[in-house]
């Protein structure tokens, strides 16, 4: 049976949360594989709005859900997450839920920093969440992270915090910040292990297992492609690599296992945080936009920047996120607008490329060039067949097909749960 690997497609917020839903109705087990709870996936299944940022979206399907080893995971957090999910209907035990047993802890020593240091930065801040997913990640490349397994291990836990704290309270002092104390973090992790240990596992095994027995995996993914933080506009972007080669080491299978990769992208493109956005509009274009798409952040409930539709930056996405089909949503937000523009390329200095360059300065620099087509007067919205589009619409789609070199395979015209148009099943083997 084939695989399936959601990632963004552009800065993230790109409606992930209702594809992977929809599609894991026909998955056995969703596998969240990087990020931490600074993402968040919102899915709306009738009169219920459920708002995740650590929990696989399968769970709503009553899917088994993994928290795979590539996720960054703050336990408290994960813990009301749950709560509340289990407040609104949702059946959540050690047997919907597996969490891989060698998976990093998120602390509150690393949200300090984190605040501290984007406080530091002043007018360069980055715009993080501030919630220590970035330190964590640190932790865990500097070989000194606490991990899932070490809350069965009380003594792993002291000597571990011992290095932890020497490192990073000396980092807050110096940042003129609160320190901590070893034995009150202890005494926190080792309340809250008998909570997290039943979820925990080596989860590699029992996905071995399940592509061994032909189970349809689910990999669904955080951000988006240009928020890692290889590929995507450095530094203002997240700590871990949101391509879908991650899908694999964040989960603990080969990469052939990945099976095919489904990118995400809105009609138009929006950013949260700070960084170049080479299309954003100010005007009240953008604000419309904004307002019709209801665009603030499931996790920070800031309003996201909106803009027109950078094909030139999804193509890129496309090629080093290795997407094979393109999901498009939120085309109602277009409908009745007589002008529509996509970028298709970027000017700098006076000189014209592609792609956007690796380089900060470059970014910043970075104007559009765009490509103007015409909209429509018709509605999308809740179309469930491509008969049901104005004929602009299908151009307008159709242009976007050939610009970012990459075919539409799925569209959503709305945030319900079934008004989504199929045109290539991307389980089909």
């Amino acid at each position: 049976m084939a695989n399936v690997t959601i990632i963004g497609a552009q800065w993230g917020d790109e409606g992930k949360g209702k594809v992977v839903d929809w599609l894991a109705s026909r998955a056995d087990i969703v596998v969240r594989f990087q990020g931490g709870h600074n993402a968040g996936h919102t899915l709306v299944v009738g009169n219920q709005t459920y708002k995740l940022s650590l929990l696989p979206s399968g769970l709503v399907r009553g899917k088994l859900g993994i928290i795979g080893n590539g996720v960054v995971i703050d336990p408290s957090a994960l813990l009301l997450e749950i709560e509340r999910m289990r407040d609104q209907g949702l059946h959540i035990t050690p047997e919907t839920l597996r969490i891989a047993d060698n998976a990093p802890l998120i602390l509150p020593v690393h949200a300090a920093i984190d605040r501290a240091r984007e406080a530091a930065r002043g007018e360069r801040r980055i715009g993080t969440t501030g919630r220590g997913i970035g330190p964590a990640y640190e932790d865990k490349v500097a070989r000194r992270a606490i991990r899932v397994c070490d809350l069965a291990e009380p003594e792993t836990l002291d000597w571990r915090l011992d290095e932890l704290l020497l490192h990073h309270n000396t980092l807050l002092a110096g940042l003129g910040a609160e320190t901590f104390e070893k034995q009150t973090l202890r005494n926190d992790l080792i309340a809250l292990a008998p909570q997290i240990l039943p979820f925990a596992e080596p989860v590699w095994e029992r996905l071995a297992e399940a592509r061994k027995s032909g189970a349809r995996i689910l990999f669904e993914g955080a951000q988006a492609v240009m928020l890692d933080v290889d590929h995507g506009t450095y530094p203002y972007v997240t700590s871990s690599n949101t391509v879908a080669g991650q899908a694999a080491a964040g989960a603990g299978l080969g990469p052939d296992a990945v099976g095919r990769v489904l990118g995400i992208a809105k009609a138009y493109c929006t950013r949260v945080g700070s960084g170049p956005f080479p299309t954003e509009l100010s005007d009240a274009t953008g604000r419309l936009l904004g307002e019709r798409g209801h665009e603030f952040g499931t996790v920070t409930g800031r309003a996201r920047r909106c803009g027109w539709f950078d094909a030139a930056l999804v193509r890129q996405a496309v090629k080093v996120g290795g997407i094979q089909g393109l999901a498009l949503t939120k085309l109602d937000v277009l409908d009745q607008m007589q002008e529509l523009k996509i970028g298709i390329g970027y000017r700098i200095d006076g000189a014209e490329y592609r792609h956007l360059p690796p380089g900060a300065a470059a970014q910043a620099k970075a104007e559009p060039i765009y490509e103007t087509i015409e909209g429509w007067s018709g509605s999308t919205r809740g179309a469930r067949s491509y008969a049901e589009l104005p004929a602009q619409a299908i151009k307008y789609i159709r242009r976007i097909e050939e610009l970012v070199e990459c075919p539409v395979t799925l569209l959503s015209t709305s945030p319900e749960r079934d008004d989504t148009i199929l045109m290539t099943d991307p389980f089909a083997d």
